[in-house]
C-alpha cells in the first residue's frame, strides 16, 4: 500500500512532511512519490487533519467469477432499478411537492443500479460482460454508439 492525497481536501497544514520518514510528500505539487513512500507506513494518513491522505493498495485481486444466473438476475434488478429512477426523475418533474423525496429516490435508484452492473460484472471495463457488451454495441447501427464502443474496445 501506498499514500495519495485528495488535493481537494487538503488543507495545507504540511503535518505530513514532518512525519513523513522517506520524504514522499511534495506540498507544492500535492503528491506523494509512490516510489519513496514505505509499504503500509501510514504515519502521514494519520497525521493529516484534514484527513486528504489515505492508502491504496498495490495490488488488487482479481475479480471473482459470477454464476451466470446471478449475474442474469443482477441485470434483472439493474433494469428494474433504472426503470424506477425514470419514474422517480418523472415525478420530481410534475411535482414540485414532493421534488425533495423524488429526488432521493432517484439517486437511491442510481446507486443501487449501478452496484447491480459491478456485481454484474459490467462496471469492470477489462471483465468478459464488458467486452461482450462493447462488441454487441460496436454493431449498432447507431453510429455516435459504434464509434465510442470501438474507441473504448481499442483502450
Amino acid at each position: 500500500m501506498y499514500a495519495s492525497r485528495n488535493i481537494d481536501l487538503c488543507t495545507k497544514d504540511c503535518l505530513c512532511l514532518f512525519v513523513c520518514p522517506t520524504g514522499a510528500t511534495d506540498t507544492e505539487t500535492g503528491q506523494i512519490d509512490k516510489n519513496l513512500c514505505l509499504d503500509g507506513c501510514r504515519l502521514c494518513v494519520d497525521a493529516c487533519p484534514s484527513h486528504a491522505i489515505y492508502l491504496v493498495m498495490s495490488n488488487y485481486a482479481d475479480p471473482k467469477h459470477k454464476d451466470e444466473t446471478l449475474a442474469g438476475a443482477l441485470m434483472g434488478l439493474l433494469e428494474s432499478k433504472a426503470d424506477q429512477e425514470a419514474v422517480a426523475r418523472s415525478a420530481a418533474a410534475e411535482n414540485p411537492g414532493a421534488q425533495k423525496l423524488a429526488r432521493a429516490l432517484q439517486k437511491s435508484m442510481r446507486i443501487l443500479a449501478e452496484d447491480c452492473a459491478r456485481e454484474g460484472g459490467f462496471m469492470l471495463p477489462q471483465s468478459a460482460a464488458s467486452q461482450a457488451l462493447l462488441a454487441e454495441l460496436a454493431q449498432t447501427e447507431d453510429q455516435q454508439i459504434q464509434e465510442l464502443a470501438v474507441k473504448l474496445l481499442e483502450k
